[in-house]
């Protein structure tokens, strides 16, 4: 076996121009289904990058567009509903209930417009959005209704250019009414799934349903997962709870981000499958350009079969030694296509500056499957040379 890879090397380097035709086809098509498997796992990590790693096990539940019908009931996100949802929903660790309002939000001379959220003691731990500097909201801040604010970081920098917000006393207007608050936590800049480490502007929940609307229902419900594989039937079970207590479809919009990762990752997936299948169509091309090869080679080479079937070789040698150059085409086109593959993935990744994955288990498959279909096409130009007769190759 070692003396036919020898010999068929020996081969190769007498004509050097064929055997890069042949391995041509197998280099691109084994590249090919490299570099968009690769940038596939790349797509996908970026996506959940910039989902950011928080966040993941929450799922938002919020009022939807429903069409009302006779007997369709208005849900409120109180806390009988709170109680309710841990009674009928398993796998919930916690329900977070915030409120959104529009405010404008002033220091001196410099006004910023953003959407403010009213939120619950620890809700900003659980999303784990790190704070620059400063302290979070305490049990008191919520329970007397304190008028705190942590801002996000573009938000302290167009207030605050000068750094040092905390301990600040701003003058927010939200539906007409000025209010002071002072800022105590400056968040850091970071990716934090559903809430806004930028532009967010937060105050305690308590002061919203004392100042501004008392004993109010929430807008928005984030349930937070046991674990945030089971966001997804958490989803399906709060849909389908609320379409019952309602009395009509579309009575909420339940999301999740891990949902929607999910489904894109399907997305990515599904289409690299696809095109990686196209790609692997140019392996059966230069597989068929291999047969061909291999048939011209047995022609030019019948006198060297007579001669070593007159001195004793077996059909099974003969058959060995064409399947072995076959492989060794495709075994060399593995090798460089993979190569070749993961190079034009870096480079494409580095310049689109995406993460670089490539996938091992495909470069293993199609390296196995450029050797399968090596020895396949060569196959019938082995079993041609094994059945030549040694008179008649001699005599040609």
């Amino acid at each position: 076996m070692i003396e036919d890879f020898i010999d068929a090397f020996r081969n190769f380097s007498r004509s050097k121009t064929r055997t890069f035709l042949s391995l041509l086809g197998v280099i691109i098509g084994v590249a090919s289904v490299i570099v968009i498997t690769s940038m596939g796992e790349s797509s996908t990590r970026q996506i959940q990058d910039t989902f950011g790693s928080s966040g993941l096990d929450l799922v938002s539940v919020s009022s939807g567009m429903m069409r009302r019908g006779r007997d369709a009931v208005t849900l409120k996100f109180d806390e009988p509903f709170r109680a309710d949802v841990f009674d009928n929903i398993p796998n919930i660790k916690k329900v977070w209930y915030k409120n959104s309002l529009s405010a404008t939000v002033s220091y001196g001379e410099t006004s910023v417009s953003y959407s403010a959220t009213a939120v619950e003691t620890g809700y900003l731990e659980m999303c784990k959005l790190e704070l620059d500097y400063g302290s979070y909201f305490s049990v008191t801040d919520d329970f007397v209704g304190a008028q705190k604010m942590i801002i996000g970081s573009e938000v302290a920098s167009a207030l605050f250019p000068d750094g040092d917000a905390v301990g600040k006393n701003v003058l927010v207007v939200t539906s007409k009414i000025p209010f002071s608050f002072k800022v105590v936590g400056v968040l850091k800049e970071q990716s934090s799934g559903m809430e806004s480490s930028t532009t967010g502007i937060y105050i305690p929940r308590g002061f919203y349903s004392k100042k501004i609307t008392p004993n109010p229902s929430a807008d928005t419900v984030m349930l937070q997962a046991t674990d945030k594989s089971l966001c997804t039937a958490i989803v399906t079970d709060v849909t389908n709870y609320c379409v019952e207590k309602s009395g009509t479809e579309g009575s909420v919009w339940v999301s999740s981000m891990q949902t929607m990762i999910d489904q894109m990752s399907s997305i990515t997936s599904t289409l690299s499958l696809m095109l990686s299948g196209i790609a692997a169509i140019s392996l059966l091309v230069g597989g068929i350009g291999i047969m061909n090869i291999m048939i011209v080679t047995v022609t030019e080479r019948r006198q060297e079969i007579g001669i070593r079937k007159a001195l004793g070789a077996s059909p099974f040698a003969i058959c060995r030694q064409f399947l072995v150059e076959s492989a060794s085409i495709t075994l060399l086109g593995g090798t460089f296509g993979i190569l070749l593959g993961i190079g034009i993935s870096f480079a494409v990744e580095y310049v689109k500056g995406q993460p670089f994955a490539v996938q091992v288990p495909a470069c293993l498959v199609s390296f196995v499957f450029s050797v399968l279909v090596g020895v396949f096409f060569g196959l019938n130009p082995a079993r041609r040379a094994a059945k030549l007769d040694p008179v008649d190759a001699l005599a040609s």
